[in-house]
């Protein structure tokens, strides 16, 4: 078993070893995240990820840096307008935390080319903007039984769940329209509602990965970032899937 790299690493988890314990800071070090979109949302989740000490980072994530993209996106900077996303984020990412391993690819989720990827994690956290990526990405988890934390946002609204594959409802489940009526980049964001999803998506993961409290397996929460309303309400899986359920296997 990896072991914690001494006085340095001790004392940079210090605060958060009184909460996860070192068995559990270890399952963090020792453990791969994939992280799709770093956006708003997946740019949150995965500067907290690398905060909290996890081993390694997969990220996916295409395009450049553009001014609107600055009012959430805190992996970005003025500086980098025009420059490739994910080599800024990277950079970011590396600048406060040295020790996580970081994979990177400026690409959108496609499912040969994301399978590796998927595979290669302990847990995903899904937050990309668009829905043939989120159902590209959810039967890819399904397909290598990988769990995933589904995280959205819109306007003032969050929604989380985490998908454990044959246990609780997979995203299709959910969400049986493949075509849904959805505008990628014409919805509304505010950057701390979309900040507050990520380091919740965040939390799920660490969660997960270290045993600690009760993650949102099974269990659709809802968030109003506006009045700070919530709900959580149980849901489960649809036998007659498409994606995960007897209909959805060969």
């Amino acid at each position: 078993m990896e072991q914690l790299a001494g006085g340095l690493e001790l004392e940079r988890y210090a605060r958060q070893l009184k909460l996860l314990g070192e068995d559990g800071q270890r399952a963090l070090k020792e453990a791969t995240v994939m992280v799709a979109g770093i956006g708003g949302l997946g740019g949150t989740a995965a500067l907290y990820l690398a905060a909290a000490g996890v081993g390694k980072l997969i990220l996916a994530h295409e395009g450049i840096i553009l001014a609107p993209d600055l009012n959430r996106q805190i992996l970005m900077d003025s500086d980098h307008l025009g420059h490739e996303r994910m080599s800024t984020a990277i950079a970011q990412l590396k600048r406060l935390n040295p020790h996580v391993e970081i994979e990177g690819y400026n690409s959108k989720i496609e499912y040969n080319a994301a399978r590796p990827w998927v595979r290669d994690a302990d847990i995903v956290i899904d937050a990309r903007y668009d829905f043939p990526e989120r159902y590209a990405l959810n039967r890819l988890c399904v397909d290598t039984n990988t769990p995933m934390v589904e995280a959205a946002m819109y306007g003032f609204e969050i929604s989380l769940t985490t998908m454990i594959p044959g246990l609780t409802p997979c995203l299709e489940c959910l969400y049986p329209d493949v075509q849904p009526q959805w505008e990628p980049f014409g919805f509304p964001v505010l950057g701390a509602t979309s900040g507050i999803a990520g380091c919740l998506a965040a939390l799920e993961a660490v969660k997960w990965i270290t045993g600690v409290g009760t993650t949102y397996a099974g269990v659709m929460h809802r968030f109003s970032s506006l009045d700070f309303a919530c709900y959580s309400v149980h849901i489960t899986r649809n036998p007659n899937c498409a994606c995960c359920g007897e209909g959805g296997k060969p």
